[in-house]
């Protein structure tokens, strides 16, 4: 039983008949699981730090309903509000980026958020889906007009917002954005001799990472000698791993977010695997991996080039962020400090990547009667 009938010509159920409700759906089954799981890893947290049990609870709570409310408003919008969206949201977060430097609250040796009426942000977490749309958008335009420097633009662009990530530093967010950047140049027609010139710039921008930042340099050493005895945090996420077993100790059962420090966030995996077991933690894989796909699926359908470079920037950055922190928190590679989509703790996190899942359910929306006129917007590579 749906809640519009086809004939209904209400915004609501326009939205409702265009819009992917299979997306729709894994993403609200995601978010179910971001507050049980939130309540099964914070309360420890809290207590350790001397708040109250349920302060994180409570605060994840209300982002989780600002962030549905802000997926949900931006899912509305059309390609071109989409764009001035991006573009409005990049200007905001390139300027509260520049102000980080001078005014930002220094955290474990980085300043990346920064306080605004008393509100604690992290304008990075914004930046990202602007970026990928904004990219887009100048990509695309340089496919339909040879004389636009969309591709000097966008590459530009790229090296403003990766220059103010790394001076905070923040070199796991920096990977990010140049991993949406040269997956939509591919995209946008890149040829394949500057594919392989960009992959050896990433792998001399990560040597040069390596040498020029001190907690890289330490985060990497504990991947490659954990006799170091320093991967403290990773140590005991693979022992709660292993005692979770296939279907786990229980909700509330586990013991390591007794002891780790960013068990509400960074490796909210660990508490997934030893509460809920393995069969939870690939489910929770699944629902990443059909969100992808999905989005992916429709969006390569779609005639618009700026629409299908849009939601491959946004899913790639949406994919390699929940990869990054599963494989972290199982040893497959060196800790980055980020959060699991929509699961971990963590406000600017949650918003902004409501913002980037509205973007991709407002670009992958059914828009039947446009084809035929725009049309020449996509052109063959």
């Amino acid at each position: 039983m749906t809640p519009f009938a086809r004939t209904d010509t209400s915004l609501l159920a326009r939205w409702w008949w265009t819009v992917d409700r299979w997306t729709l759906g894994a993403v609200v089954i995601l978010l179910a699981l971001g507050a049980i799981l939130t309540m099964a890893a914070s309360p420890a947290v809290a207590e350790r730090l001397g708040l109250d049990p349920f302060h994180f609870v409570r605060r994840q709570f209300v982002f989780l309903a600002l962030g549905i409310a802000l997926m949900l408003a931006v899912s509305f919008l059309s390609p071109e509000g989409v764009k001035r969206l991006g573009a409005a949201v990049l200007a905001a977060s390139v300027v509260l980026l520049v102000a980080v430097l001078f005014m930002g609250v220094e955290i474990k040796g980085a300043a990346r958020w920064i306080q605004i009426a008393g509100v604690s942000m992290q304008p990075a977490e914004f930046a990202k889906p602007a970026f990928a749309v904004v990219a887009a958008w100048l990509f695309a335009r340089r496919r339909t007009d040879e004389h636009f420097p969309g591709f000097a633009l966008a590459s530009g662009l790229f090296a403003l917002i990766a220059a103010l990530l790394l001076l905070q530093p923040d070199v796991g967010q920096t990977l990010l954005i140049a991993a949406v950047w040269g997956v939509q140049f591919f995209l946008a027609g890149l040829p394949l001799i500057l594919v392989a010139a960009i992959g050896i710039g990433f792998i001399g921008a990560s040597v040069g990472a390596y040498l020029a930042f001190s907690h890289v340099q330490t985060r990497v050493d504990r991947f490659f000698d954990p006799s170091g005895g320093e991967g403290f945090q990773v140590a005991r996420a693979l022992d709660a791993l292993r005692n979770g077993g296939l279907l786990g100790r229980g909700p509330g059962e586990g013991q390591v977010k007794r002891v780790l420090p960013d068990a509400h966030a960074d490796f909210i995996f660990a508490v997934v695997g030893e509460e809920f077991g393995a069969i939870t933690g690939l489910i929770l894989i699944g629902l990443f991996l059909f969100l992808v796909l999905r989005g992916f699926s429709r969006a390569f359908r779609d005639w618009d080039l700026f629409v299908m470079i849009a939601v491959a920037g946004l899913l790639v950055q949406f994919g390699l962020q929940a990869i990054i922190n599963m494989a972290s928190a199982i040893n497959l590679m060196p800790p980055k400090g980020m959060t699991l989509p929509f699961v971990s703790y963590g406000g600017s996190s949650t918003l902004g990547i409501a913002l980037g899942i509205g973007m991709v359910l407002a670009l992958t929306r059914e828009r039947p009667g446009e084809r035929t006129t725009h049309q020449s917007k996509r052109l063959p590579r």
